[in-house]
Formats: C-alpha cells, sequence, structure tokens
C-alpha cells in the first residue's frame, strides 16, 4: 500500500507517477519494467518513489488494485439493470459480452490485465492476482449466490468451483481477443465480431450445462 508521504503529496504529482508507473507496467509487465524510466517520465527521483511506496511490487499492486477498481465499477454500472432472478445466465451471457467490449475501448486497463496475467515471476503474479481476484469475487460471488437461491443453478452446485472456472474464463475473455494465439479454438482472435460473440456465448452455454438447474 502507499505511504503516508504519498497521501500528503499534492494531486498533480500523485497523477503524474501514477501515469508513468501504469505506462511502464502495462508495455513492459513487472520484470521488465524499470523504475529509473518510471521516475524520469513521472518527473521525481527514483528515490522519491521509495518515499512512496514500498518498493516495486507494492508500486504494482497498487497500479493493479486502481485498474481493479475502474473495471469493477464499469461492470457494476451494468449488473443492476440485468434481470438476474428471471434469467440468470442469460444475464451473465449478457454480462460476458460487455465485458469483452469493456477492454476493446479501454486498452490501459487491458494492458495491465496482460501485465497482471502473462507476468512470468510467480511471487510477483500471485501477490498481484490476489488483490485483483478480491475485486473478481466481490462481484461474482453475489451474482452465483443469487442464482442459486432463484433456482437457475442446481441445488447441489459447487459455487467454489463455479466460481474457480469464471476466474480463469474472465481473463481470458478479456486478453484471448487482442492475443494471436492464446485462443485455439474458439475464434476469439479471429478478429471478427460475429465470431467473438459466438466464442463468448458457446463458453456461456458450458456453464448452463454443467450448473443449469434442470428445466421444469
Amino acid at each position: 500500500m502507499p505511504t503516508p508521504t504519498w497521501e500528503r503529496l499534492p494531486e498533480q504529482r500523485r497523477q503524474a507517477v501514477l501515469r508513468a508507473a501504469e505506462a511502464e507496467f502495462a508495455e513492459h509487465g513487472f520484470s521488465r519494467s524499470s523504475l529509473n524510466v518510471i521516475a524520469r517520465n513521472a518527473g521525481v527521483a527514483k528515490g522519491s518513489l521509495f518515499q512512496y511506496f514500498a518498493d516495486k511490487v507494492d508500486m504494482y499492486a497498487h497500479l493493479s488494485e486502481l485498474a481493479s477498481v475502474r473495471i469493477r465499477s464499469a461492470m457494476e454500472e451494468h449488473i443492476p439493470a440485468l434481470p438476474w432472478e428471471e434469467d440468470f445466465f442469460g444475464s451473465f451471457r449478457e454480462l460476458a459480452h460487455l465485458w469483452v467490449a469493456y477492454f476493446d475501448s479501454h486498452p490501459l486497463e487491458l494492458a495491465l490485465t496482460a501485465a497482471v496475467n502473462l507476468e512470468p515471476d510467480n511471487t510477483v503474479s500471485s501477490a498481484v492476482r490476489r488483490t485483483v481476484n478480491r475485486h473478481y469475487l466481490a462481484v461474482l460471488r453475489p451474482l452465483v449466490e443469487r442464482g442459486r437461491a432463484a433456482g437457475h443453478l442446481r441445488a447441489d452446485t459447487d459455487l467454489d468451483a463455479m466460481l474457480a472456472l469464471l476466474l480463469l474464463m474472465l481473463p481470458h475473455l478479456a486478453l484471448a481477443p487482442r492475443s494471436p494465439g492464446l485462443d485455439p479454438l474458439l475464434g476469439l482472435d479471429s478478429g471478427d465480431p460475429r465470431r467473438v460473440a459466438s466464442a463468448v456465448d458457446r463458453l456461456i452455454d458450458v456453464f448452463v450445462a454443467a450448473f443449469g438447474a434442470p428445466r421444469p
């Protein structure tokens, strides 16, 4: 977490550091990013960065937290308008399409999502993913609990297993349409909006088959 010194900085200085750090981490990920470049582009001394954050990992985690909040807020704007009690899987399908579309128009969030999920340093990625997964689960768990309570999920649904699969699927849906080769099967990286939409539907259909309550 940022230090008290960071909190006392003028807003303009904080934004300069954040912009420089987001650009560097988004382009190079954690392992290949440079604090020297971040400091230079932010117009601060490199030593000042260690007055703002405990270390490079701490800065990276803070940026991931901010990006997660932005992404979460965007999805939470849509959730109340969807008919979860009447059509749980239809609502989830619509949210999945909105999720894919969000990253089409938010390149910074896409780049930071890629940096988190493709980071080769397991120590770093596990620490940052804890931050990211906390936001995923804060949104997803209440939704699947609502789905089960409304009778759209099988009564014996293992919600943790369902959530674990969603934690795998959602980053894949964010990244695969912009990462050639990441999806060799469904056409998410085809560049064809109809194939991308069909791929999303096919993945949601798997959840319907695995967890959907039998129709009367």
